[in-house]
């Protein structure tokens, strides 16, 4: 079953097609320095540095440092940080979003906007990930929510594999120590295919013990799944058995790719041209919703959608009727969650249920440095999917020259994504994000941010009541 995985292109011989030069060892250890990034084809800087041996550090043909993976693919071209972030007035919102965002003043760090105020009962509201498109445009009851992760700061990638998100101990320094639960180390992933980490993925995916966003690489969200997986049933996976994790995969619903035909629906979407900084201008906006059809499928299979494009090569996605590879993410993860755990220390929520037993784990951002996430017990107050946003300057924060109360309207490129579970410590809940990819690698302000397609599946287990606990 291996062979499946094994790819047919020689890596030594796609350099030579495309004129690369690999790097000696030496030269590779050196080139790297601190005001370096790595730039992707699509233009975004890498949050890691892909050195686990599954590409190659070579010179293309014009002298660059470019990564290259076994299929010849240029992963990122190495860049000087001072080019990428002063590229003149090419501002592209959608493409730099790892430069300072205009007309964002900083917020100050104490200060959150108020909860959503609307009594939500137990029930959910609205559509869900990722059949949003189906509750808009105008029948949706709109509620204030707070600006969750969205101030003034530019984000900047940490290269050490995933950024550290929160202070030295993880914790708020006048807050109470709280230790979180200890989970055997998982087996170290060793060298595999781009293919054999995505089947893992998506078995991990289907369990409820989410790995992020599906792309084909290993990391520590990964490790994390398997970890909590591992914990709840009370057995070791070794993520280096191929013919283990197939057989676990056919049991669970098949092989891990699949296709699918992308429907004159897709093709139409709503989508938006792109999500702009400004509020007024996205209060403008008819909806939040993506901005193209790789993005809406990306999210609705759980992929990155760079790892979408690559799978499916010279693909135009606008065209209904077009035959797609995906990855077959199954039926979601059911149950009731009795009680949610926010690990700071391992940036995961783990939800649990009546008995005390782990039944769901999502990687998760978990507030900062500058704005820490609370301590201690929490509960959840209400459950929104797809909400409303609701911008005022005396209760948030100044935003660019707007001085006027802005509704922004609802979608998956909204502040907090398509999922608000307020919790009882005003202006604190759990949410989803524009940006899956980020989840678990950067910070927060002070909220908890999963995946859309995470936070809308923990909201379907939850009810209000359930208790939330900070722990470190």
């Amino acid at each position: 079953m291996n062979s499946i995985f094994k790819t047919s292109v020689s890596l030594l011989t796609a350099a030579s097609v495309l004129g690369f030069a690999i790097l000696p060892a030496q030269a590779q250890q050196r080139f790297f320095a601190r005001d370096t990034v790595l730039v992707s084809p699509e233009g975004d800087i890498l949050d890691y540095i892909p050195d686990d041996g599954s590409v190659r550090v070579m010179r293309d043909n014009r002298g660059r440092t470019v990564y290259v993976d076994g299929w010849g693919n240029i992963v990122a071209t190495a860049m000087q940080a001072d080019r990428y972030f002063a590229r003149g007035d090419d501002y592209r919102p959608r493409r730099d979003r790892y430069r300072e965002m205009r007309g964002y003043p900083e917020a100050n760090p104490d200060y959150f906007p108020p909860a959503p105020e609307a009594d939500y009962g137990d029930e959910l509201t609205t559509s869900s990930v990722p059949e949003m498109r189906e509750g808009l445009p105008g029948d949706i009851e709109r509620q204030p929510l707070p600006d969750a992760d969205f101030g003034g700061s530019q984000a900047l990638p940490d290269f050490s594999g995933d950024s550290a998100a929160l202070p030295e101990n993880g914790t708020d320094p006048d807050a109470e120590f709280v230790p979180g639960p200890k989970f055997d180390p998982a087996i170290a992933i060793g060298k595999m295919s781009s293919a054999e980490i995505t089947a893992l993925q998506v078995f991990l995916d289907r369990e409820g013990f989410s790995p992020g966003v599906i792309d084909g690489k290993k990391g520590s969200n990964v490790t994390k799944a398997i970890e909590a997986w591992q914990q709840a049933t009370g057995e070791t996976l070794d993520p280096n058995n191929a013919d283990d994790i197939l057989e676990r995969l056919r049991l669970s619903g098949g092989l891990a790719f699949t296709t699918y035909e992308i429907t004159a629906a897709d093709a139409a979407g709503p989508y938006v041209a792109a999500i702009p900084d400004d509020y007024a201008q996205k209060a403008a906006l008819p909806h939040l919703s993506f901005t193209s059809t790789t993005e809406m499928l990306a999210e609705k299979f759980h992929m990155d959608e760079a790892y979408l494009k690559e799978i499916n090569p010279g693909v135009d996605f606008t065209i209904p009727g077009t035959i797609i590879k995906v990855v077959d993410t199954g039926e979601r993860k059911t149950g009731k969650v009795a009680k949610i755990l926010a690990d700071k220390g391992r940036k995961q929520v783990l939800a649990y249920d009546e008995n005390g037993t782990l039944i769901a784990a999502y990687p998760a951002s978990i507030g900062s440095a500058d704005t820490p996430s609370p301590s201690g017990t929490v509960t959840v107050e209400r459950i929104a999917l797809n909400p409303g946003y609701t911008y005022n300057p005396k209760i948030n924060f100044q935003q660019g020259n707007n001085n006027k109360v802005l509704t922004l309207q609802p979608g998956p490129n909204g502040p907090v994504g398509t999922v608000w579970i307020a919790l009882s410590k005003p202006t604190y809940g759990i949410h989803g994000t524009p940006e899956p990819s980020k989840i678990g690698k950067t910070q927060s302000h002070g909220c908890i941010r999963l995946t859309n397609w995470d936070a809308t599946e923990l909201a379907k287990m939850t009810s209000a009541g359930v208790t939330v606990e900070f722990v470190d």
